[in-house]
């Protein structure tokens, strides 16, 4: 995105948020598209023209700027949580719940909008949003990683959070509350998974070393 189109550099931000956030509405029952674009112009009193202006990338510009306004939301709520004083499974499960919660116009909207990022034509642009996400999140939970944990921590985390926002998406339960489970279950099994392989790697590595000075010594 350029600068004036970033929710945290723009001086139209609030009309803008109202037109995306119409947008968002209105594409539950006309999908991403342009008809959702004009009804929702229409429904704030936005002038002919305004909603091209604001957002002249159309449809995939509104989608992609909400994701990034969700981002810089989900960050300000980790701080607001006190997520730095937390322990790390923590910090991602209440990252990914903020994250699904930031979501507008509904989980018809949410998943019309998924099926326009899976198109060909917009896929890098999913693959942006969600290593986007992904690394806004890992950053605001202290990670300072620079060697290869940086892209496993960020491909996991895409895991978690894709699979919490698709189950969120057939979810019926009173507050989401299925949701939420299924998330800490997913958090939790992640985190035995690592700790598990933190542990195999301490376990095996003397036995290579041990095996290593062994082989050198019948040489």
């Amino acid at each position: 995105m350029d600068a004036p189109d970033r929710p945290d550099f723009d001086p139209d931000a609030s009309l803008r948020g109202q037109l995306a956030e119409a947008v968002a509405a209105e594409a539950a029952f006309s999908g991403w598209s342009g008809t959702a674009m004009r009804a929702a112009a229409r429904q704030i009193g936005a002038p002919n023209g305004e909603a091209e202006r604001l957002f002249p990338g159309g449809p995939v510009a509104v989608l992609s700027w909400l994701s990034e306004r969700a981002d810089l939301r989900t960050v300000e709520a980790m701080e607001e949580a006190g997520a730095s004083e937390l322990k790390i499974r923590e910090r991602i499960k209440i990252a990914v719940r903020a994250r699904v919660e930031q979501t507008v116009g509904g989980r018809e909207s949410v998943r019309r909008g998924l099926a326009m990022l899976a198109l060909p034509s917009n896929a890098p642009l999913g693959l942006k949003l969600l290593y986007r996400t992904v690394d806004a999140i890992w950053y605001a939970a202290g990670d300072t990683s620079v060697d290869f944990n940086f892209y496993t921590k960020r491909a996991i985390l895409a895991g978690v959070y894709s699979s919490t926002l698709f189950y969120w998406l057939n979810d019926r339960s009173e507050g989401s509350e299925a949701t939420w489970g299924f998330l800490d279950r997913r958090v939790d099994n992640v985190m035995r998974f690592e700790k598990w392989k933190a542990e195999l790697g301490a376990w095996r590595g003397p036995r290579r070393w041990a095996a290593k000075r062994s082989n050198s010594r019948h040489r």
